[in-house]
């Protein structure tokens, strides 16, 4: 032991070396942690007990049967090392005396744990065995070990790994490890590669290490044997199943076998839901009828997984095929069909296929179908019509179908070998066929007399071909044609579907003097070919057409002119020429409506049309007239034509400044974007006054004190070029230009205020007088004197009204009587 002088310092060295942790101990006064294996001096002393008064005595530890620890100057001490795997804890009471009586409290002493001990494996013999088929990943056996070191502290965290593979083949790395679980599992390679025949055992070195495989961690190292077994797991015969089973279900159709781990059972697949199931044994089930028509197969995927959901093997498939019971009827895609027979069909002739279809088994006798023909309507005469057994083909069976109704209606019945049916509607139009030509009821229509100014679209002569076919169709309809006669097209023809009748129509003007006679050939044929016959003299009728001369009104080459005139040309040129002439020969006469300025004149024979004065664009741009053409025979009768003249532009305007600039001024200093917008014109069009130019006198003092800033093609801004100009009315020169060339200009002097503003922008000083102007004095001088002159005259009329109405001697209120004035 330790000299008592020393023990203090021990002691205090001792306790600021030993961890505490208290975790693992409760339920005491005094927690105390000690690590196990102390390997140090004796008496180890391991804390003071804080807890004893000052005037103790008699100071006894008990609870400890193997005497390990004691107490000496208020430290507990230790006599031999401890072991946490032998006993984790120690409860011991401490007691002591006082003045008073005895008392005692409860020290617990916690063993903290080292990492001392060497994990093992659970087995001595660790074996397992891996089936043929395993996905990889997927455990098939599971490795354990054990440390004694404390269970939830890092020493006993145990780590697995995968050391050695024997035999390396057909790969080295067939089996993996879960380095925490311990789970032995396939790899991607050993789940594709394993195979019995070529190796059926394995042995795996394995190691286990604590601290979380750290690597002063402790290990050990153990062999475990794998025996690869044959697979069970395959997809299972296919089932041949009848529709319409009678049952009753479920009905146990196959079985699948999982022979490895336990394993669950699913079924997936298109098909109802809980068709098929299957059991927890693997036992498929159908659950219900099946219908062959409705899905004839089946492809069931076996899902086979571990019980927490994870897929064991690649699933199996089960092909359950349906057969069939001939339980469908035979049907007909449509209730009805139309379809036609020429009305001179042979006999066999064939006019439609009727097919049914059956949904059972197109590879049985179940789809075997027959046809009988077992109603016509109307049913006079019978036997027009038969339908072949087998094939469905409905043909002519009588010799003819002339006179026979317009319109059959057939029923068709299919019917399979058990004698299930269904019928069908057949309408069968009986088609005329052209066998009767078109013929004219007389072989010349007319003469016909038409004026030669008949108006277009004048009605001729109406003529009608009959045709023996059935009314309304192709056979009986009639297309006119104008043989000979009409290589002009003077007429047209117009038929009418309805009745057939054609209606002979003029279509151009006529013309005597041209042509007084017309004999047209008309020939009428139908519009699809003749079967029987041929079109003869009866099909083709002549029409005579003679034309009576009219007194005609004269006609102008034009119905409108457009002339051009330069402004200012010298009158008498002759602008235009109107030509005409008279259909009847006769002399024509030209006049013009519409000039009421009188500025041009025509010839009255030549139709020359002259201008009669000067003409200005600016006046007038356009001039619009009427010149009328009058028969020289007949004044009634008269033609007209339209006559435009446009002026053409010529540059005879100079540009002019527009407005009044005298109440306008400009701020000094100069303000910013301040200016006068000048506006000006030109009356000349926009090829010569288009755009008009603002410059200013070349002077230098101008060109520094003003700018022009051009805005448009009419307007500018005037503004200050320098930040100050005295106040004063200036007067700035400039020059505005046309656009034409050589352009036409004008010089302006324009006065301009220039004046301090105030904060308004307002100016601050009176206008200047503008040369020429009256001041106001004299504008009161001389509106007094036109009232003297005015009163002046006033007086002397008075004066000789007294004189020549002197007052005569009256009782008549001299008030009364108006003042007379004779100026």
């Amino acid at each position: 032991m330790a000299d008592r002088g020393d023990t203090p310092m021990l002691i205090t060295a001792l306790l600021l070396a030993i961890p505490y942790s208290f975790a693992p101990c409760s339920g005491a006064d005094v927690l105390i942690g000690v690590p196990e294996n102390y390997n140090g001096i004796f008496p180890w002393y391991l804390a003071k007990l804080q807890s004893l008064p000052v005037n103790y005595s008699d100071l006894v530890v008990t609870g400890d049967d193997e005497g390990i620890f004691g107490v000496d100057a208020q430290f507990l001490y230790a006599l031999k090392p401890l072991d946490r795997e032998k006993q984790p804890s120690y409860s011991l009471q401490v007691s002591f005396r006082t003045s008073v009586h005895r008392q005692s409290f409860t020290v617990e002493v916690c063993v903290i744990d080292k990492n001392d001990n060497v994990p093992t494996f659970i087995e001595e013999s660790m074996r397992g065995s891996v089936q043929l088929g395993l996905l990889k990943g997927i455990p098939f056996m599971q490795v354990g070990a054990l440390d004694r070191d404390e269970r939830n502290s890092l020493h006993a965290e145990l780590r697995f790994s995968l050391m050695e593979q024997t035999p390396r083949i057909p790969s080295s790395q067939m089996f993996f490890i879960d380095s925490i679980t311990g789970e032995v599992s396939l790899t991607e390679e050993g789940a594709s590669a394993l195979d019995p025949e070529m190796c059926g055992r394995y042995k795996l070195s394995v190691m286990v290490r604590d601290m979380a495989g750290k690597a002063d961690a402790f290990f050990t190292s153990g062999i475990v044997t794998v025996e690869v077994t044959g697979n069970t797991w395959a997809s299972p015969d296919p089932v041949r199943l009848q529709e319409n089973l009678p049952g009753p279900y479920p009905i146990p159709i196959s079985q699948v076998k999982w022979s490895g781990s336990q394993a669950e059972y699913s079924l997936e697949g298109e098909f109802p839901e809980m068709l098929f199931t299957i059991s927890r044994e693997g036992v498929i089930y159908l659950n219900a009828p099946l219908d062959r028509e409705t899905q004839d197969q089946f492809q069931i995927s076996i899902v086979v997984e571990r019980p927490d959901g994870r897929e064991i093997a690649k699933p199996v498939e089960l092909r359950v095929m349906v057969g069939d019971a001939n339980d469908n009827r035979p049907t007909f895609p449509q209730a009805q069909y139309h379809t036609v027979v020429k009305e001179l069909a042979a006999r066999g002739t064939e006019i439609l296929t009727v097919q049914a279809a059956d949904n059972d088994d197109p590879k049985t006798d179940n789809v075997r179908i027959f046809y009988r023909l077992v109603g016509q309507i109307p049913e006079s005469p019978r036997a027009l019509f038969r339908v072949d057994r087998d094939s469905g083909v409905i043909s002519v069976q009588a010799d003819s179908m002339e006179g026979t109704a317009p319109q059959y209606t057939l029923t068709i019945t299919a019917e399979d070998a058990k004698g299930l049916n269904s019928s069908c509607t057949v309408v069968v139009t009986v088609q005329d066929e052209n066998n009767n030509p078109p013929v004219f009821s007389q072989h010349e229509y007319g003469p016909f007399h038409i004026p030669e100014n008949a108006v277009v679209g004048t009605t001729v002569t109406a003529v009608l071909a009959g045709d023996a076919d059935v009314r309304g169709g192709d056979s009986w309809q009639v297309d006119y044609r104008l043989e000979s006669g009409n290589e002009e097209e003077v007429f047209t023809l117009v038929t009418d579907k309805q009745t057939n009748e054609v209606t002979l129509v003029l279509s151009r003007v006529l013309d005597f003097e041209r042509e007084s006679e017309y004999i047209l050939v008309l020939s009428a044929q139908n519009p699809v070919a003749l079967v029987r016959g041929r079109y003869g003299p009866a099909s083709t009728a002549t029409v005579s057409i003679y034309v009576d001369d009219v007194n005609e009104c004269p006609i102008l080459s034009q119905s409108h002119y457009e002339v051009t005139v330069r402004e200012g040309e010298e009158p008498g040129r002759v602008i235009a020429t109107i030509r005409g002439y008279d259909p009847d020969s006769h002399p024509i006469r030209y006049s013009l409506q519409g000039d009421t300025k009188k500025y041009f004149s025509i010839g009255k024979y030549s139709g020359e049309l002259k201008t009669v004065q000067a003409l200005d664009r600016e006046e007038n741009s356009t001039y619009t007239m009427e010149v009328i053409a009058v028969d020289g025979r007949n004044s009634s009768l008269s033609a007209s034509t339209l006559v435009t003249v446009q002026i053409l532009d010529v540059n005879d305007n100079s540009p002019v400044l527009v407005g009044d600039y005298s109440w306008k001024y400009l701020c000094t200093p100069r303000w910013e974007d301040q200016a006068l917008v000048l506006a000006s014109r030109d009356s000349d069009g926009p090829q010569h006054g288009g755009r008009l130019n603002f410059s200013l006198r070349s002077d230098a003092t101008v060109r520094r004190n003003w700018k022009l800033t051009p805005i448009n093609d009419t307007h500018t801004n005037l503004s200050l070029n320098i930040p100050y100009l005295a106040p004063e009315v200036y007067t700035v020169p400039f020059t505005i230009s046309d656009s034409s060339s050589p352009p036409r200009s004008t010089f302006i002097n324009l006065p301009v205020t220039v004046c301090p503003c105030n904060v308004r922008g307002n100016c601050k000083m009176a206008a200047k007088q503008l040369e020429g102007m009256p001041t106001i004095q004299s504008a009161v001088g001389i509106l007094l004197g036109t009232f003297a002159v005015i009163g002046t005259i006033l007086i002397v009329i008075f004066v000789r009204l007294s004189y020549q109405n002197p007052k005569r001697p009256s009782n008549t209120n001299q008030e009364r009587v108006p003042l007379k004035i004779s100026i």
